[in-house]
């Protein structure tokens, strides 16, 4: 039987970083991680034409990684989290070649979003396209050619590979359906609804979060899985007014804020923001320092004062300096959107303050997911960047599964293993959390449940840190020391 959600922490990963396939993956965790994680979120997996599986083909598993019993296996094992991508389908999908192929006598010519669809006289298109949601440069209309050589403009979010999808035509909420129901099946417990956000455009809007169509898309499909027990996590980004929507309405939410709250804190040595954050965050977000698109930007709006946050990055930039490559392409390093980087690197490589960082995670409200790149405590991967020049490769390396091994063996990973069992296996992290408003620079929190208890004491200045548990005899500090450290210290 699948596993269903459980309050322990998530694995971020790619079906071929870890190993080259999901055989392998399933090898690597089994060997070497373990109780370090209850859950496993991979990232897509299916065939696809773009951006290492956001293209999708179809939601088949991709032969190269394995079959759905490969992806069944670690349903048992591990709570399974998986991508489905609302906004687009690839342009060398099967629907979308057919719309080319016969265009208007294709039974796919709805699926596929066109600029006359929210604008059907065109009127204000001009002052529209000027205020919407850009993820690239040059805006997301593109003109594709027919097969008779006729031309026509569709919508594409994200570039020409990912044509978007018309949310509203019968026959892509069917085909969503039919897809979220066959992921369930297979064992998800979670289906992050990846770019939910753009989804529906609507003239006389930026074509982001909009309201109140996108409730109305978000009712759809948690109806469409309600027999199922599998829930649906929205991908939205933005302001984080839209994480405590979400959250007020019973969703889980992505907790993409803290990454840079926290590397505020302790570049700085300042726990005003965090601790401000982790007051008011949604108790049912999962939270993350990485993910496979590097450190958000805009998640943070709002929550550090623009000052703050140039500060926050132009430290950033100097402990991780940029490359050409990052400087030639406008939708990454200095954009509105994420920083391409590992989060070792962001903190320089200081094993004391990255521990203190994923325990100050640990301890924030919600479940912890952790990307593999985070897991390892890898750094910026320029040899890969050079080679492929696509900068948010710097932060998507790929392990064999021997190389995965010995990167598992690290001492800074060892530790982290050790701190994210104590997370999955102390019952205080199912109960209520408070935070104190100490000293300026340092972190004071709790976690009770019963008799069982859990607190953090983290000094941001020099990133040391303590953790106690009690479970209502005496307090125990978590000790972090390896056995070769304890063995010369005696």
């Amino acid at each position: 039987m699948p596993k269903k959600l459980s309050n322990c922490i998530m694995l971020i990963t790619y079906a071929d970083s870890l190993g080259i396939n999901l055989k392998e993956l399933a090898a690597v965790l089994d060997d070497c991680v373990k109780d370090a994680i209850g859950g496993i979120h991979i990232l897509p997996f299916y065939p696809s034409s773009a951006d290492k599986g956001f293209a999708p083909l179809n939601y088949e598993v991709d032969s190269a990684f394995g079959s759905w019993e490969d992806i069944e296996n670690l349903a048992e094992k591990y709570y399974l989290s998986v991508d489905y991508e609302v906004n687009q389908l690839s342009a060398h999908s099967p629907e979308f070649l057919d719309v080319l192929k016969n265009g208007k006598n294709s039974p796919y010519d709805g699926f596929f979003l066109r600029p006359s669809d929210v604008w059907p006289e065109g009127k204000n298109r001009a002052a529209d396209l000027e205020r919407i949601a850009n993820r690239r440069e040059g805006g997301p209309i593109q003109k594709i050619a027919r097969a008779d050589g006729s031309m026509e403009e569709v919508w594409s979010t994200f570039g020409g590979e990912m044509i978007d999808l018309n949310v509203q035509d019968p026959g892509v909420r069917a085909f969503h359906r039919g897809n979220l129901r066959k992921l369930s099946e297979h064992g998800a417990s979670v289906i992050r609804l990846d770019a939910l956000g753009y989804a529906v455009k609507k003239a006389g809007t930026d074509c982001y979060f909009v309201e109140p169509e996108i409730w109305n898309l978000l009712a759809e499909y948690a109806g469409d899985l309600k027999d199922t027990g599998t829930e649906i996590l929205p991908d939205v980004h933005g302001s984080y007014f839209n994480q405590i929507r979400l959250s007020e309405r019973g969703y889980r939410t992505c907790g993409s804020a803290l990454p840079l709250l926290v590397l505020q804190a302790l570049y700085f040595g300042d726990a005003l923001y965090l601790r401000n954050w982790m007051k008011m965050c949604p108790r049912n977000q999962f939270t993350v320092l990485d993910t496979h698109d590097g450190i958000g930007i805009g998640d943070v709006r709002h929550l550090l004062p623009d000052a703050e946050l140039e500060r926050t990055l132009q430290k950033l930039y100097a402990v991780s300096p940029v490359t050409e490559e990052m400087r030639a392409d406008k939708g990454t390093y200095y954009a509105v959107h994420q920083v391409n980087c590992t989060f070792y690197s962001a903190l320089g490589e200081d094993d004391q303050k990255y521990l203190c960082a994923r325990a100050i995670q640990f301890f924030t409200p919600g479940i912890p997911a952790v990307y593999y790149m985070g897991l390892l405590a890898a750094t910026n991967d320029y040899d890969l960047l050079g080679r492929t020049r696509k900068p948010r490769d710097i932060n998507r390396s790929y392990f064999l599964a021997e190389q995965a091994e010995r990167e598992l063996q690290k001492p800074v990973v060892r530790r982290l293993l050790r701190l994210m069992q104590f997370r999955n296996s102390t019952p205080a992290f199912n109960g209520n959390f408070t935070v104190e408003d100490s000293n300026p620079w340092t972190i004071d929190c709790q976690w009770t449940s019963g008799i069982s208890t859990a607190s953090l004491h983290a000094d941001l200045r020099t990133g040391e840190f303590t953790v106690e548990s009690s479970d209502g005899g005496e307090r125990k500090i978590l000790d972090l020391t390896l056995p070769e450290e304890a063995q010369q210290q005696s």
